[in-house]
């Protein structure tokens, strides 16, 4: 098999995965402003938020209103989850909860790196594979992956908020190969989600890999 030239990888559930869970963080947080929910019940109302939301891209918006729509758009997703777990009115202050909560997910304390990521990293970079992240992720992505020591392996980083399209449509994967001045064929996608990383970097002509994380 050839040597990619390069190789595009996801973020969340690929490089590094959420500690515990998204339900967890909420709960905790929420405890320290007086709001008691179980953890399994944020967790689940989280990703039926999540699930059902609008894509995390904004078209036509202006680069320096993008980091605001970016916390909007994810204040929505946390007061559903609260809404729907039903304690949403024991906040007095729901917007200062939720800048700590957003705030904490740019750190590297929520996060934990897979054990095979840093060894597969090193190797392909050594081989001279140039690196890339394609992610529906937000800005903070800048943030996390220095705080894990892992911005030093990549070359570009190409997410959905400054795209204007999010995975699995065609444009995010145009635009990260543009960065590298890459054919399609020269490089391959590796990701966890079959729709948004194979299936997606498949039609957009490039060798996908589908990671099971189980």
């Amino acid at each position: 098999m050839q040597q990619p030239k390069v190789i595009f990888l996801d973020a969340v559930g690929t490089l590094f995965g959420v500690r515990g869970s998204v339900g967890e963080a909420y709960s905790t947080i929420a405890n320290k402003f007086g709001v008691q929910a179980s953890a399994t019940a944020l967790n689940d109302a989280f990703f039926q938020a999540f699930s059902t939301a609008e894509p995390l891209v904004f078209p036509q918006t202006d680069p320096e209103e993008i980091p605001e729509c970016e916390f909007e758009w994810w204040r929505l997703i946390a007061l559903r989850t609260f809404q729907n777990v039903g304690v949403l009115n024991q906040f007095e202050d729901f917007t200062d909860f939720f800048d700590q909560l957003y705030n904490y997910f740019a750190t590297a304390q929520p996060w934990f790196i897979y054990p095979d990521v840093i060894p597969a990293l090193a190797a392909w970079q050594k081989a001279g594979i140039q690196l890339g992240i394609v992610s529906n992720f937000d800005s903070r992505i800048d943030l996390v992956l220095k705080a894990l020591k892992l911005d030093e392996f990549f070359k570009s980083v190409t997410i959905s908020t400054q795209v204007g399209a999010a995975k699995p449509q065609p444009k995010i994967f145009a635009t990260a190969l543009e960065k590298h001045q890459c054919y399609p064929q020269e490089a391959w996608h590796i990701g966890d989600s079959l729709k948004e990383d194979y299936q997606g970097a498949k039609a957009a002509g490039l060798r996908a890999i589908l990671l099971d994380r189980g």
